[in-house]
């Protein structure tokens, strides 16, 4: 299926100094080719930048959550949105290194939080990130279950890591961000 036409098109090489260093301290060391496009979408207002930058390192380096935990439920946000993009980003990068299998990674596409992949504390995360994608709160049952796993600041950041990985879907959706080229695409 061919992406429709960006709407609002990522900064392309060469930038501005002050562009350039943004852009070169959010990609890991060793990367080479332009950086990624929502950063470089992003990069059209560095204050802005500059502040998702912020979020985004803590969720991704610095968080509470496990980091297994916190891309399961990064990849079941993103699913939930349609986010191809940021899905297939994560999905090229992530799984082997938080010990996620490829089935799992392709079951947080559309598998139900009751499929027997997953396991009693997945299918928690699961369930956390459908609930808050269709009714934006979690119901008194599920935050005791999720109270008996995580903590009150895992509980925090597990809602914020939900929130920023729809601010992300819905950017990277609504501008019509097409996929990048290592990544991984939706299961069939």
């Amino acid at each position: 299926m061919q992406t429709p036409a960006e709407r609002l098109a990522p900064l392309d090489p060469p930038h501005p100094p002050e562009t350039a260093a943004h852009l070169a301290a959010l990609m890991p060391k060793g990367w080479s080719g332009p950086a990624l496009a929502l950063f470089r979408l992003w990069a059209r207002h560095l204050p802005m930048a500059e502040a998702l930058r912020g979020v985004g390192r803590y969720v991704l380096a610095g968080g509470a959550l496990a980091p297994r935990d916190r891309e399961l439920l990064i990849f079941r946000t993103c699913a939930r949105c349609g986010c191809e993009y940021e899905w297939g980003v994560h999905a090229a990068f992530f799984p082997a290194r938080v010990g996620l299998t490829p089935e799992l990674v392709a079951a947080s596409r559309s598998a139900a939080s009751d499929d027997p992949i997953w396991s009693a504390r997945d299918a928690l995360l699961v369930r956390a990130a459908d609930e808050l994608h269709d009714s934006a709160t979690l119901s008194d049952a599920l935050w005791r279950e999720l109270a008996a796993h995580w903590d009150e600041v895992q509980l925090l950041e597990l809602l914020l890591v939900a929130g920023f990985y729809h601010l992300v879907s819905y950017t990277a959706n609504a501008a019509r961000l097409a996929p990048e080229p290592f990544a991984a695409r939706f299961p069939a």
